[in-house]
């Protein structure tokens, strides 16, 4: 029976045989990597990643489609909302060894996924996300830029990203009405020592009004913990380098 793509789950099904090749070819998967894909759907891009690892576990939320995909002899399904997994545990199925992550994202809840995924970078490899081209923008760009925001910063402190592919709308069913992409996220082997909350305040802060000056946000945020260190307030926050926000959470944790 043909499965019918549920909008409450953001369902776009990858058909494109040609994207699906040079997707896998981008993620280069081995015999014997530990992989959880999020999101199988119909198995498009699952079964040649399952093909060459051997063994893959993933995630599915939809009942029908993780019923459907247990009659695979080679899958692990967790049949979960993915940010309800905890990834640190699903980790210690393949100790001593990092997770490699990979998936067609549901668009309308990528940032979460994504800030999610922040709390268990510790035992993560790498990771390849179909997501939404503005989306992958956003996550890449560079300060001084439009797309440059609250989502750079918080991922560019402890990822090397770039965007490997790009990925039309006709090439899933139902197509989605904007383009997407496939971006490669890369942890940093020595991140630098923040505390995590009070950088993603800090941050949050900083964009909360980002055609203002910094004086008229981040100013405020830094008075009430008594900052006397050095820091330019007179920019706006897309004018900052992630560097800074770092070094000013540093100083101030």
């Amino acid at each position: 029976m043909k499965h019918i793509a549920r909008k409450r789950f953001g369902q776009h099904f990858l058909s494109d045989a040609s994207i699906i090749d040079a997707i896998v070819g981008a993620i280069a998967p081995l015999p014997g990597q530990p992989m959880v894909e999020i999101g199988p759907g119909l198995a498009a891009l699952t079964q040649p990643l399952v093909e060459r690892v051997g063994r893959l576990c993933v995630i599915e939320l939809d009942r029908d489609l993780a019923a459907r995909l247990r009659g695979h002899g080679q899958l692990d399904v967790v049949e979960s909302d993915v940010l309800r997994v905890d990834f640190s545990e699903l980790a210690t199925r393949w100790p001593g060894q990092k997770i490699r992550v990979v998936g067609n994202l549901p668009y309308n809840i990528s940032s979460p996924i994504l800030f999610h995924l922040l709390d268990h970078v510790a035992v993560v490899q790498d990771q390849h996300f179909m997501l939404q081209k503005e989306v992958i923008d956003r996550m890449v760009a560079a300060p001084a830029t439009s797309d440059y925001g609250r989502l750079s910063v918080m991922l560019q402190w402890r990822y090397a990203m770039e965007d490997v592919l790009f990925v039309p709308p006709e090439s899933f069913d139902p197509p989605p009405r904007v383009d997407s992409a496939v971006v490669r996220m890369v942890p940093l082997a020595q991140p630098p020592a923040i505390d995590f909350r009070t950088y993603s305040d800090l941050v949050q802060t900083a964009f909360s009004q980002r055609r203002k000056i910094l004086r008229n946000t981040l100013g405020k945020w830094l008075e009430a913990r008594s900052f006397s260190g050095e820091f330019d307030l007179q920019r706006r926050a897309e004018e900052v380098p992630v560097h800074e926000y770092v070094a000013l959470a540093q100083a101030v944790q």
